[in-house]
């Protein structure tokens, strides 16, 4: 299997200083500000939300076609909330919010599959040490 590889390099101290991230041609600069406030840039926390959301995506569709529901598509968001805390800043949970439109499955099929697909999504299980909440909508 293929291992992943993504670098970061950070200059200068936590609050004044500035990074970049890379992996597979994609390059962008993070500071204390995109990660912590809201300035420009990215963050570790908004690319985790993209794996996540990519995975869930991808796992749902074959959670949902294995049992003989070939969706039509799968849209995916995740929200990780970063907090500080008296220990520091911390992870302290991910909302998924997942939208599946697929012909002819019953609602509780879905959300049984689609409960199952955050147990068993890779990145879910890398990620488990923080609740991951999940709302999972059928549309027409």
């Amino acid at each position: 299997m293929p291992v992943r590889t993504a670098d970061a390099q950070w200059e200068g101290s936590l609050e004044d200083g500035k990074g970049t991230m890379r992996f597979s041609g994609w390059e962008g600069p993070y500071s204390f500000v995109s990660r912590f406030e809201e300035g420009p840039g990215t963050n570790p926390e908004e690319l985790i939300a993209a794996a996540h959301a990519g995975c869930y995506s991808m796992a749902l569709s074959g959670g949902l076609s294995k049992a003989g529901h070939v969706p039509d598509s799968v849209h995916t968001t995740a929200k990780v909330h970063i907090d500080k805390g008296d220990a520091g800043f911390r992870i302290t949970r991910i909302e998924l919010e997942t939208e599946a439109r697929v012909s002819g499955i019953p609602e509780e099929t879905f959300q049984e599959i689609a409960e199952a697909t955050k147990e068993g999504c890779p990145v879910s299980q890398a990620l488990e040490a923080v609740p991951i909440e999940l709302t999972a909508k059928l549309v027409a």
